[in-house]
């Protein structure tokens, strides 16, 4: 490979790396914004036990969007097949449920549904990690801590809805 090969190369795959990043960060930096000054009513709510301060969500968030578009881009590096072509769909899709999940939530008030929503947010993780990691076991592995938290805020929001 030349070297001016080899910028074109590396160019190309710092772009597709900042755009992987940059999408999860901004679905959640516009979920934010729509849902600004949540936190204030979410610490007004009767809180269940293992319930965190406020300020811990959009720094775990924060986390979680960079590994979901590392992961990201760990398959969108890779050929072209359907099999990352599924992988992918359902990465769009999952982002697209969870960018709506904290409307229901903050927003809404809407406790319950938001709970059934998590509920296929969580499946919809669970069924891109395992396509993930068919695909690259590394980028499966960084979509696992996603999959805990869900299961940790599906707790909360279950317990919110009984106890408010």
């Amino acid at each position: 490979m030349s070297r001016k090969t080899g910028g074109i190369f590396l160019k190309k795959r710092t772009k597709t790396l900042l755009t992987c990043l940059a999408v999860p960060l901004g679905v959640g930096a516009v979920s934010g914004f729509l849902t600004q000054g949540s936190m204030d009513a979410f610490e007004k709510l009767n809180q269940p036990p293992l319930a965190p301060p406020g300020w811990v969500f959009p720094v775990v968030w924060t986390g979680l969007f960079a590994m979901m578009g590392t992961a990201s881009y760990l398959i969108a590096r890779l050929p072209e097949s359907e099999e990352k072509k599924k992988a992918l769909t359902l990465y769009g899709i999952q982002l697209a449920v969870n960018f709506l999940w904290p409307v229901f939530f903050f927003n809404a008030g809407w406790y319950l549904f938001s709970f059934a929503w998590l509920l296929l947010l969580w499946y919809l993780v669970y069924l891109c990690t395992k396509a993930f990691y068919h695909l690259s076991e590394k980028a499966g592995y960084l979509m696992i801590p996603y999959l805990v938290w869900l299961t940790f805020a599906g707790y909360l929001n279950f317990a919110i809805f009984l106890l408010n």
